[in-house]
């Protein structure tokens, strides 16, 4: 037996947003993130919040270019438990909150909130039974200790759960009535952060049979599915199967209700799928705003969060940055004391690589990670992993230096959002392949000891050679939803002229949805014939594998793709195109974002010689070719239109700060 991918209900409630965007309209279009300045969070560590400081932090980050605040509520400093404060969401909690809120309208800031303390969701009164699980139920894989209302012990929702999270999102959304008055607030969920080996819900063998045909149960209880320790995958076909009913877990029981409950208050929402048991593709279609990270994410990544945009007619695509820029320091170091490396005397040259490249990959709006709760000019609250931006001028990320490089971030993120983003070349995104495999290499989880799964897809690359049409990822639930006309693939608010498909691995539901759009007219470029994933086979797949690869317009060559990309050149830096009307944005990050990765090294940005690159741009029946030069931690924006290519200056040269 072999269900739809995505439940009825889930389906649904997709399809309901999907048609929407059509033709570029949003009707929420000015609402989110109408500011393309750059975002903060804003960590109120557990105490009394005098709220004169939070007005005159306020003013002084409107003085400094932010466009608003995320609020995120967390541990006491030092994680001390004497620190008097009042109770998480008490109407004593509410009121520097709701002041928060009122001042941040009468400014012009927005003023977003994280549905919770810490992440993922916890609380510390969940009811019994409303924890997450694993298949053994370990208690301790549910407790946070860490939250606002310190020493006291959270536990984390059941995040498989839509009753669980309705009953959390109650509590969250009476906390914050008032909050949630005046301007339209974002609410915020964090990175998947709970466990996933062997996760597990009540009912779930229930729903894995109906979907697969066959007992989980003996591989859970036997403990066959994988090694918790090593984490090697003992039958990659059940995993396969494990992993399909879970992501329907998490669509359907926490990112739906999530960006429901966000609605329903007269919210938006925003959420990073990152590390999510899941489809990422279509987690991040479900939220108003999509929210990739960087560098703990390589920034690759974001292209996912920008394509599920770039589809949905989504304008906003946001990224949590600059986290852990040179490295990660347990919340534990020193006594509770650790710090980030080099935190407070961070180079904005390095920062500018690591938004730049952002940038290139579809992110245009940054969020800062982050800034803690102070008095003005003190720098006594820090958070651990952040870079730290401050009121104090004893920090590199203050005054003036801090202005300017806000200023250009915004520079940047206004012309990333200028009409809709630019694509010639979708990619079936290769989800079966993530699931079949499983486990990464262990050097990846030697680098991060956090990361295990290749579920996670955070270094999935669209194919580099072809990065001239700025291929964007497809999933099956969107190809079903798509046509071919007059020579173009219509997908929600994207177009594209063809696709490519390089995977080892496909459901026969999705070798379907291409077969239609290739009998269409569609041109498919597939790299090899696709296998079967899971379990219990299709008798007839090989045949419909066979059907689709005797299309004539379905082919193994390359040159089925039609027409030049917009951009040709030996060794292209990343960049990213949007297009506004007859007009090409084009945003060529240094190539030296090319080489940055997690941890970043002190000074990197600094090591750069300079480049040139050689491009050719096909537009408007014209070829134009121009030398390129990147001088120093420069990147650089064209503008495109029938007369030809201009230079759009963007006056920015970082500084080089103090080395601390």
């Amino acid at each position: 037996m072999k269900n739809l991918f995505i439940t009825i209900g889930l389906a649904a409630a997709l399809a309901a947003a999907f048609p929407s965007c059509k033709n570029g309209q949003n009707a929420q279009e000015n609402l989110l993130y109408a500011s393309c300045k750059p975002y903060t969070r804003w960590w109120w560590h557990s105490a009394d919040i005098d709220t004169n400081a939070v007005r005159d932090q306020l003013v002084w980050m409107k003085e400094h270019e932010f466009g608003g605040v995320e609020i995120a509520w967390i541990y006491p400093m030092f994680c001390d438990s004497t620190t008097p404060h009042p109770d998480f969401l008490s109407q004593e909690w509410a009121i520097p909150v709701n002041f928060a809120k009122r001042c941040a309208d009468s400014l012009g800031l927005g003023c977003d909130f994280t549905f919770g303390t810490m992440w993922p969701f916890a609380d510390v009164d969940l009811p019994d039974g409303d924890q997450t699980r694993n298949y053994f139920d370990s208690t301790e894989i549910c407790l946070r200790p860490l939250v606002w209302d310190h020493p006291k012990v959270a536990k984390i929702i059941n995040h498989l759960s839509r009753p669980v999270f309705e009953r959390y999102a109650r509590k969250m959304n009476q906390g914050l009535k008032d909050a949630y008055k005046g301007n339209r607030s974002g609410l915020f969920v964090d990175s998947w952060e709970v466990e996933t080996e062997y996760l597990w819900t009540p009912g779930f063998d229930e729903v894995f049979l109906k979907e697969h045909g066959y007992d989980i149960l003996p591989y859970l209880r036997e403990r066959k599915l994988m090694n918790m320790q090593t984490h090697e995958i003992y039958d990659n076909e059940v995993f396969y199967d494990y992993m399909k009913t879970l992501s329907g877990y998490v669509l359907r029981e926490f990112y739906e209700p999530f960006a429901e409950n966000a609605a329903e208050q007269g919210c938006f929402s925003r959420a990073q799928c990152g590390g999510a048991p899941t489809d990422l593709l279509t987690a991040f279609a479900i939220v108003d705003v999509p929210e990739t990270e960087a560098i703990l994410y390589e920034p690759c990544f974001s292209k996912i969060a920008a394509s599920a945009a770039t589809i949905g007619g989504k304008p906003a695509v946001t990224a949590e940055t600059f986290t852990c820029a040179y490295g990660w320091t347990s919340l534990r170091a020193n006594n509770f004391r650790g710090h980030s490396p080099h935190q407070g005397k961070e180079q904005v040259a390095d920062l500018k690589l690591i938004c730049d490249a952002l940038f290139a990959n579809g992110t245009n709006q940054i969020i800062w990670h982050g800034m803690p709760f102070n008095q003005v000019g003190d720098t006594s609250n820090y958070f651990y992993t952040t870079c730290q931006v401050s009121t104090s001028e004893e920090c590199n990320l203050s005054g003036q230096v801090l202005t300017d490089f806000n200023r250009y971030m915004t520079t940047v993120s206004e012309y990333m959002r200028k009409g809709k983003n630019y694509s010639d070349l979708a990619v079936y995104i290769p989800l079966e392949d993530a699931w079949m495999a499983g486990a990464y290499p262990e050097d990846v989880h030697k680098q991060m000891n956090w990361l295990w799964g290749q579920y996670e897809m955070r270094f999935i690359e669209t194919p580099i050679a072809y990065k001239g049409y700025q291929p964007l990822w497809v999933n099956e639930y969107f190809l079903q939803q798509s046509s071919f006309e007059d020579g173009v693939l219509h997908m929600g608010d994207a177009t594209f002229r063809a696709l490519y498909v390089d995977v080892e691995y496909m459901e026969k539901s999705a070798v379907e949805a291409i077969t239609r759009l290739a009998e269409q007219g569609l041109p498919v470029y597939m790299a090899r014939p696709p296998k079967e994933p899971g379990k219990i086979k299709h008798d007839d797949y090989a045949i419909a594998v066979e059907k689709m690869m005797a299309l004539p317009s379905v082919s193994s060559e390359i040159s089925v793709l039609p027409g030049s990309p917009l951009v040709e050149g030996d060794n292209l830096p990343d960049f990213w195109v949007r297009q506004d009307g007859d007009t090409y944005y084009i945003f060529l990050a240094n190539p030296m974002t090319q080489t940055i990765h997690y941890p970043l090294e002190y000074c990197y940005a600094f090591t750069d010689k300079g480049s040139v690159r050689t491009l050719t741009i096909n537009h408007h029946q014209t070829v134009s070719q121009l030398d390129v030069v990147f001088p120093m931690t420069e990147s650089v924006l064209l503008k495109v239109t029938k007369d030809g290519v201009e230079q759009i200056a963007l006056n920015y040269i970082p500084p080089m700060l103090h080395k601390g």
